[in-house]
């Protein structure tokens, strides 16, 4: 449906990306990751048509998309940082005005309507002015208004920032609707469990190129290892405290998560196997007085990000 050819974008002489390609198909939610600066609002600018690409072109069923115009236009709805709704007009007021805005017939506005407040949980607050509601219950008005012509292609920036939990899982489960209804769906976004519960792809760039791309799966499974231990010990375990265990990698005590006690000194270690595990944790306990608490997991896609984009701040 939507396909990114060759794409490059450059911003005040610099080069944000360049030769990105993807195909965001019917019924997908695709994401787009990277660190500050790589060019993701960019990115979707250009697919939605309110920016040009330096190179490449974005295609529609395989024709030229911004050569369309107003009928590739209708077929996608972008959802960009800042809200689109009125804060002094009521829930009702404002789907009422948004539905005129797209062109729907009445009756099909009225349905949408219905169907809005239900989406954004505001039925029972439909003739309140929108200034009297909290960040979430804006934010999921806003989706609602954005969801009102079923949209073909869906292209979500951050769309949970600065939301409370039910707001967050009241848009999760608008967003797997549309997907599951055929929508094409582009999110971008920071937080890596949204990717995780989300999405069937995830595609990653970094300093103007794709550095991976595949499932949320496929890009854990190519971390540099399966799993990590952190490990509280009574003492601090001194250098070379891991020597003879091969596979074993000492990780900085950051690199952990889970809620450590922190009773002791902490130290975070890539594992290759269970077996090592065992005697990782044998190792602590003869040379750090007493293991007082440990946490084995997988990596996130969270590991993953940093792995492949660093600890540098992007700005």
């Amino acid at each position: 449906m939507l396909q990114a050819e060759s794409l490059a974008c450059e911003r005040g002489g610099r080069l944000l990306f360049k030769s990105l390609e993807f195909a965001l198909a019917p019924g997908t939610l695709l994401r787009v990751a990277g660190p500050n600066g790589a060019g993701k609002t960019s990115l979707l600018r250009i697919l939605c048509g309110l920016a040009r690409p330096a190179a490449g072109r974005v295609l529609w069923s395989g024709e030229n998309a911004h050569a369309l115009g107003e009928e590739y236009a209708r077929r996608l709805l972008y959802l960009g940082h800042l809200s689109a709704i009125k804060e002094d007009l009521s829930a009702r007021e404002n789907l009422r005005f948004f539905a005129r805005l797209l062109g729907l017939p009445r009756q099909a506005a009225s349905d949408a309507l219905a169907r809005g407040l239900d989406l954004a949980g505001l039925t029972e607050r439909a003739d309140d002015i929108v200034a009297t509601f909290s960040g979430g219950m804006q934010r999921r008005l806003n989706l609602a208004c954005a969801l009102l012509h079923a949209p073909r292609v869906l292209l979500l920036d951050e769309p949970t920032v600065g939301v409370d939990p039910q707001s967050r899982e009241r848009v999760f489960s608008a967003v797997r609707a549309q997907a599951a209804a055929g929508t094409a769906v582009l999110y971008s976004t920071h937080y890596m469990e949204e990717a995780e519960r989300l999405c069937d792809r995830v595609v990653l760039i970094d300093r103007g190129r794709v550095v991976a791309a595949g499932t949320p799966a496929e890009l854990v499974r190519q971390g540099a290892r399966s799993l990590r231990l952190a490990v509280v010990t009574r003492r601090a375990l001194t250098a070379g405290w891991l020597d003879g265990i091969a596979a074993a990698q000492l990780l900085r005590a950051d690199e952990t998560v889970g809620t450590l006690a922190r009773r002791g000194d902490v130290a975070a270690v890539a594992i290759d196997d269970l077996a090592t595990a065992t005697r990782v944790l044998e190792r602590a306990a003869s040379l750090g007085g007493d293991v007082m608490e440990f946490h084995l997991y997988q990596p996130s896609l969270q590991d993953v990000f940093i792995e492949l984009t660093g600890r540098d701040l992007r700005d």
